[in-house]
C-alpha cells in the first residue's frame, strides 16, 4: 500500500548532523559493555566479529537508506511500514515493539550515564547516579523541544569530541600492540566468532535513527543515503580500530574480566590515570549522545503514528511548553523504567526486539523494491543474515537466558495487546472509518 513520499522538508539538519546523529546513537555505551562479552565468545578475533557484524547493518542500511530516499519522513522506520504494510496490525504490533526497544534501550544508556558520571565524580553514589539519570534525559528533552538545528549543533560537538577522544585512545592502544595477542592462532573455532555476531551487531543497532532525519534534511533523495553510509562506516571502522587495540594491549582474560573499564585499562600503560579520565568522558558523551538521538527518534515515530492513527492521537499533540505531547510521554516513561525498574535483568530485551523490526522492516522494503530501485539480492541478502543473528541470538537466550526470553514473548503479548485495546477504541470513535 504504497503512496506518494512525504514533502517539505524544513532543512534543519544537515548530512553531518544525520551521521553525527546514527553514530552517536551506535556508540552509546555498547562498545563500553560489549568488548567483555564478545571476548568471551570470539576471543581475540573481536575485531572480526565487528567486521562481519558492520556488513549485516550494511546490508540493513542498505534498505533503510533506499526507503528513507523515497520516502523522507519524521517517521522514520513507521512510514516505511505504513508504506510496506498499510495501517494494519504488522505495521501497529511492530510500531508498538520500536517503541518498547526505544524506551528501554534509551532508559538504560541514561542509566549507564548516571553510574559512569557517579563513578567520576561521586565516588559511585547510588544516590549521584539516579540524579544523573534524571538530569541527562530532562537535558536531552529540552535539547528536542528546541528544534531540528539545536539537536544538529549539539550531537556535533558531541560526537566530534567523542571521536577525538577515541581517536587519542586509538593511537596510543595501537603504538604499544603486542601482535602475539592478535595473532589467528590464538583465535577461537569459527563457528565461534560467528556466533558472537549476534553480540557485536548490537553496537549497530541505533544506526535506524538516521531514517527519521527525513523531514529535517533538505534534498534527502540524496543526504539521507550519504548520511547512512558514513555512519555505518565511521562506526565499523571505529570499532575494529578499538578492537584491536584493546585487544592487542589485554589478554582476553583481562578484557573479559575488567568489562566496562577494559578501555580505561588498555589506555593506562601509556596515559596512567589520565586514561581513565579520559575514557570515562568519553562514556559520559557516548551515553548523553545516544540518549539524544534515541529520544529524537521516538518524538518522531509517536507523532507519525499519531497522525495515522496507530497509536492514540495524545502522542501528536503539541505540548505547551514545546515539542509533542509523544515526546513528553516518552521521556516521563524514561525516568519510570531508568529509576524504578532493574534494566540489567532485560538488558538483551531491546536489541533482540530491535533484531525483529529490522526483518521487518527489511520485508517491507522488498515488497517496495520496484518504487525505491533496490536491488533485489542486497535485500534478500540483508533479509537472510538479519534472520540468522536473530535466530542464533533466540537459542541463545532460551539456553541461557531463559527469563529474558520469557520477556521477549511477554513484550510480543503485550503489544498484541495493546494494538487490539485501541484497534476496538478507534473503531468506537470513527465506525465509518473502520
Amino acid at each position: 500500500m504504497a503512496t506518494s513520499p512525504q514533502s517539505g522538508t524544513t532543512g534543519g539538519m544537515t548530512v553531518r548532523g544525520a551521521a553525527f546523529l546514527g553514530i552517536g546513537s551506535m556508540v552509546g555505551a555498547g562498545i563500553f559493555a560489549l568488548l567483555g562479552e564478545a571476548g568471551a565468545v570470539a576471543g581475540s578475533a573481536v575485531w572480526l566479529s565487528f567486521l562481519i557484524a558492520g556488513i549485516v547493518a550494511a546490508l540493513q542500511g542498505y534498505a533503510v537508506a533506499k526507503l528513507g530516499a523515497r520516502y523522507p519522513s519524521s517517521g522514520g522506520i513507521v512510514t516505511f511500514l505504513l508504506q510496506g504494510y498499510g495501517r494494519g496490525h504488522i505495521t501497529a504490533i511492530t510500531s508498538w515493539l520500536l517503541y518498547f526497544a526505544a524506551l528501554i534501550v534509551t532508559a538504560m544508556v541514561a542509566v549507564s550515564f548516571g553510574s559512569y558520571g557517579s563513578a567520576l565524580f561521586f565516588d559511585d553514589s547510588t544516590g549521584w547516579a539516579t540524579i544523573l539519570t534524571i538530569v541527562v534525559v530532562l537535558a536531552v528533552a529540552v535539547i528536542n523541544i528546541a528544534g531540528a538545528r539545536f539537536i544538529d549543533r549539539v550531537q556535533s560537538l558531541i560526537v566530534l569530541v567523542l571521536l577525538a577522544v577515541f581517536a587519542v585512545f586509538i593511537v596510543v592502544t595501537l603504538a604499544q600492540l603486542d601482535p602475539d595477542l592478535l595473532a589467528p592462532s590464538t583465535y577461537p573455532p569459527t563457528t565461534d566468532i560467528f556466533s558472537s555476531v549476534a553480540l557485536t551487531f548490537f553496537a549497530y543497532l541505533g544506526f535506524t535513527v538516521i531514517s527519521f532525519t527525513g523531514a529535517d534534511l533538505p534534498n534527502p533523495e540524496r543526504n539521507l543515503p550519504r548520511a547512512m553510509y558514513l555512519a555505518l562506516g565511521v562506526t565499523t571502522a571505529l570499532y575494529i580500530l578499538i578492537s584491536l587495540g584493546v585487544f592487542g594491549t589485554l589478554t582476553v582474560q583481562e578484557v573479559i574480566d575488567n568489562g566496562e573499564t577494559a578501555l580505561a585499562l588498555a589506555a593506562k600503560p601509556a596515559l596512567g590515570d589520565a586514561g581513565f579520565a579520559m575514557m570515562a568522558l568519553a562514556a559520559l558523551l557516548a551515553t548523553s549522545s545516544s540518549v539524544n538521538a534515541n529520544i529524537y527518534a521516538a518524538a518522531g515515530s509517536t507523532a507519525k503514528l499519531a497522525e495515522s492513527e496507530m497509536f492514540p492521537p495524545v502522542f501528536g499533540q503539541r505540548a505547551r511548553v514545546g515539542g509533542t505531547r509523544g515526546l513528553l510521554i516518552s521521556v516521563a516513561l524514561i525516568l519510570l523504567l531508568g529509576i524504578f525498574v532493574d534494566l540489567s535483568a532485560i538488558a538483551s530485551l531491546g536489541s533482540v526486539v530491535a533484531l525483529g523490526i529490522f526483518l521487518v522492516t527489511s520485508v517491507a522494503a522488498y515488497r517496495l523494491r520496484a518504487e525505491t530501485g533496490s536491488r533485489a539480492w542486497v535485500l534478500i541478502a540483508g533479509i537472510t543474515l538479519t534472520a540468522l543473528v536473530l535466530l542464533v541470538f533466540a537459542v541463545q537466550t532460551l539456553q541461557t537466558a531463559p527469563e529474558t526470553f520469557i520477556a521477549m514473548i511477554g513484550v510480543l503479548v503485550l503489544a498484541i495487546g495493546l494494538d487490539a485495546i485501541w484497534s476496538r477504541l478507534r473503531s468506537r470513535r470513527d465506525p465509518v472509518h473502520e
